[in-house]
């Protein structure tokens, strides 16, 4: 009887343990069954994250093409802006000069026009009355002349002005003052015509334009200085611009060419009026 009750008791152990092993091996096998679950899961969170990942890289490199082409755009921009400006500012000189000749076209119309109305009533004098005082000019090294009813005082251009150009020399002052000084004592009253002359060689400074410019540039500087200097008041001159149209001499030589670039000061008969 303890032989049968023994082996009852291993036998029963023995279904136990393999109960046990049973109920542990589908423990596992569920464990294994949710671990591959939870893998399967990872995977497709994985391949969720690259597919993200791919998207944010292809979205990127698109963000990245359109800030080139938006930069690439702005320079565009930037240099059209700066021409743009360019143009501006080379308008904006144009329209300075183009006034500039527009007041000097002006001031000369007025001037011409003003010695046409001093001509039209102006009182005539003798030839004579001019002449009697040319004697008493004291101009050393300047020509004076008498031509017809006028008297005529020939400055040249090289003791007046900067080469190929109307700006007057520092040394300039001095001749016209002395010139002025000897009109207004020997021709208080009468109108003087201030004449612009060039010889007929190409200009080369830029800037200056044509003859006909250049002579009633210089004219205009010396009528300029002498109404700033007082000596001769304004409404008794006039400007006149010949360019090349009458040298004295002839131009085929260098000497020539330097004596037909000139300013003539012109005494005429007429008296200004008052």
């Amino acid at each position: 009887m303890r032989v049968v009750s023994g082996t009852t008791s291993l036998v029963f152990a023995f279904l136990v343990l393999l109960q046990g092993c049973a109920e542990n091996s589908l423990a596992l096998k569920n464990q294994t069954q949710a671990l591959q679950q939870q893998q399967v899961a990872l995977q497709a969170r994985n391949t969720e994250l690259q597919a993200r990942a791919a998207d944010f890289d292809r979205n990127n490199q698109e963000l990245q093409s359109l800030l080139a082409q938006t930069r690439q755009q702005s320079k565009i921009i930037e240099d059209q802006l700066a021409a743009v400006r360019e143009q501006l500012s080379t308008a904006t000189t144009q329209l300075a000069q183009v006034r500039d000749e527009k007041q000097l076209t002006e001031k000369q119309t007025e001037a011409l026009m003003a010695s046409a109305r001093k001509r039209a009533g102006a009182q005539i004098t003798a030839n004579s009355s001019l002449q009697k005082n040319l004697s008493t000019m004291n101009l050393p090294g300047i020509e004076v002349r008498a031509d017809g009813d006028v008297i005529r005082v020939e400055l040249p251009s090289a003791k007046l002005f900067q080469m190929g150009s109307s700006a007057l020399q520092p040394v300039a002052g001095g001749t016209l003052d002395m010139v002025a000084a000897e009109l207004a004592r020997n021709y208080p009253q009468q109108t003087i015509g201030i004449e612009g002359h060039t010889d007929n060689e190409f200009i080369q400074t830029p800037g200056v334009g044509d003859h006909q410019q250049l002579s009633v540039a210089r004219a205009t500087a010396v009528y300029q200085y002498l109404v700033a200097r007082g000596q001769i008041p304004a409404n008794r001159m006039f400007i006149v611009g010949h360019g090349s149209n009458h040298p004295v001499v002839s131009n085929a030589t260098a000497a020539g060419r330097e004596r037909n670039n000139r300013v003539e000061l012109v005494v005429y008969p007429e008296k200004a009026a008052q």
